[in-house]
């Protein structure tokens, strides 16, 4: 059983490595890096247009000597210019600016989620996959979307348009299930990062059809019976200004 099972993985190993690129997992994706021919270091890469007076303003908020602290922010501004992933000529390009190994910008980028380290669609899915949402259905919302959209997660439609994903807590559990849509349709420029609440299964294809058609779907709940994050038909409690206290000093009273 144990010479069958190594003869599988040996197996596994030679094809993985004669296409390396088709066998690789997201989860892998994530940790380490191959070089692909849309995807390696010789490839030229930099901030252009109102991008670079955005790298000065970002700097502009640390001390020189402490410049390498903006790597988040830049590494966030890369990801919106380059269509919502880093490239590791990208990575590379922020490690010159902020003066370090480029390691130490790998460092962040694989260890921080919302930076993808893979070709994302220009509409970014992401499901919440937290306790309070999958109680409320935030697996269901995961299938409507992979059925709709015929892709598995993680994956991109064949148009670019959509790709699906999960995301750990949203910080909204009163109006689970949620997700989030990352817009990369118009660059770094348009772009936008946008909570939706209270999802059903229909009304998150509703949310997709409406990007298709270039539309931006109102976000937040999207409960008509509920104000924000108020309770569904409005407050039961709590109707009226509170009593104020008899008199200031409490010890007096």
């Amino acid at each position: 059983m144990l010479r069958r099972l190594a003869a599988q993985r040996i197996l596994e190993l030679r094809q993985a490595f004669r296409h390396p690129q088709a066998s690789r997992s997201f989860s892998t994706a994530l940790n380490y890096h191959l070089d692909s021919p849309d995807n390696n270091p010789d490839l030229p890469w930099e901030f252009y247009g109102k991008n670079k007076e955005k790298v000065k303003e970002i700097l502009s908020h640390y001390p020189s000597n402490y410049k390498q602290s903006a790597v988040i922010p830049l590494l966030d501004l890369a990801q919106q210019q380059h269509g919502g992933w880093l490239s590791v000529s990208a990575m590379n390009h922020v490690a010159k600016i902020i003066d370090v190994p480029p390691i130490r910008v790998y460092e962040v980028a694989t260890f921080y989620s919302m930076f993808n380290r893979t070709k994302v669609g220009k509409y970014h899915l992401l499901v919440c996959g937290t306790t309070p949402c999958m109680i409320r259905g935030s697996r269901e919302i995961e299938s409507a979307l992979l059925s709709h959209l015929g892709v598995k997660r993680n994956e991109v439609t064949k148009d670019g348009l959509f790709s699906v994903g999960e995301m750990e807590c949203m910080g909204s559990c009163v109006n689970a299930p949620m997700i989030t849509v990352a817009d990369y349709s118009s660059g770094s420029e348009g772009y936008t990062y946008n909570y939706y609440e209270d999802i059903t299964p229909k009304r998150v294809v509703e949310i997709v059809e409406a990007l298709r058609r270039g539309e931006k779907p109102p976000h937040g709940t999207q409960n008509a019976n509920r104000i924000n994050s108020g309770p569904e038909g409005g407050n039961t409690t709590l109707l009226g200004e509170p009593k104020p206290p008899p008199c200031r000093d409490l010890d007096a009273c």
